[in-house]
């Protein structure tokens, strides 16, 4: 098993689909750092965000990392691509063993539970028999809430951090209003890779007013002086931001991704999300930024309400949902604290 280099596992058999269709098979990417202890008892298991990937140690920094809390020393990570992302995992530009061509739009709706039962194979794949801890913020925390009520003997501690039991009307607004900037792009209808990489780019600076607050821009974006008529500081970090996604992601998988998220709900079909959040068993610490407008406070503090035993923590920030990824130091602090770990760095 390499360390810290992209995996990737291929699952050869027909993977049915919540939404009742199904993949001929699915590729798995993912990594792994560190190595399984004897008692096979330190396995993190991280569950990543909208357009992240499986390589932790990249996005996550201060949190995972040789010299953080969780280090390759003491744990053996894992983190898996999400199938529908452009990482590799089967994704829209993934070809279809069927026709062999590209699904492109034809790429079927891949929900939360979807995702999860693929980390369930992958998990079966490498062994793994129990998780000490499995953490993930945004939709990474769907994916852990998801997981943590389909097998609630697997995981001994959980951490759902700015997440939610169900996607709310807010979230899947925002969302619409990206799907609407990619849907404007006149070359979305085609079936080829660059498609809609111009509405992909309007549609992310949409997302970023979602991830970050009016304080965030106040504090980072302000212009300097009095007489500027044009060519402030918000434009050109809003397209700057756009970019970004368009040098590294492709429109058929953010709309993929779009979609899933919106799919989430923890208590559909099992009594309403209040049931469905009693049945789990894993201890668990929520994590919430008290800046954030996309999953604000009042979801995580539902979710502690309504888990057996659960605890809340609320985490300062001034950059709203992207606080997650960014206060790392507060993260690690009440981590470590909930787990009885020393934390490697105190602010």
């Amino acid at each position: 098993m390499e360390q810290g280099k992209i995996q990737k596992f291929r699952y050869k058999k027909d993977f049915p689909l919540e939404s009742g269709g199904y993949l001929p098979e699915i590729d798995i990417a993912y990594h792994t750092y560190g190595r399984m202890n004897r008692e096979k008892n330190n396995v993190i298991w991280v569950c990543h965000a909208l357009t992240s990937n499986s390589d932790v140690f990249d996005w996550w920094d201060g949190l995972f990392g040789e010299n953080d809390l969780f280090n390759p020393r003491d744990f053996f990570i894992v983190c898996a691509n999400k199938i529908g992302s452009c990482y590799g995992s089967t994704g829209p530009l993934s070809i279809n063993p069927e026709t062999g061509n590209p699904w492109y739009h034809s790429f079927p709706l891949i929900t939360v539970r979807d995702i999860v039962r693929s980390h369930e194979i992958l998990r079966e794949h490498l062994c793994i028999e129990s998780i000490y801890l499995l953490i993930g913020g945004s939709t990474g925390g769907q994916q852990v809430l998801e997981w943590a009520f389909m097998n609630p003997g697997l995981h001994k501690n959980i951490a759902p951090v700015a997440t939610h039991a169900r996607s709310s009307p807010w979230s899947i607004a925002f969302n619409q209003s990206q799907r609407l900037a990619v849907e404007a792009d006149s070359t979305w209808n085609e079936s080829n890779p660059e498609a809609g990489l111009a509405g992909m780019l309007a549609a992310r600076s949409i997302a970023l007013l979602s991830y970050r607050n009016y304080n965030t821009y106040k504090s980072t974006q302000s212009d300097d002086g009095e007489d500027k008529l044009g060519d402030y500081r918000a434009m050109s970090y809003q397209r700057y931001q756009g970019e970004k996604l368009v040098r590294r992601f492709n429109a058929f998988s953010y709309m993929s991704l779009l979609n899933t998220m919106d799919t989430h709900n923890l208590g559909r079909g099992r009594g309403g999300s209040e049931k469905a959040l009693s049945g789990i068993k894993a201890r668990t610490m929520v994590a919430g930024i008290n800046s954030d407008l996309i999953f604000p406070e009042e979801e995580q503090i539902h979710l502690a309400e309504s888990i057996p035993g659960a605890e809340f923590t609320s985490i300062d920030s001034l950059y709203g949902h992207d606080g997650f990824l960014i206060e790392t130091n507060a993260l690690s602090r009440e981590l470590g604290r909930f787990l009885g770990l020393k934390a490697r760095v105190y602010v």
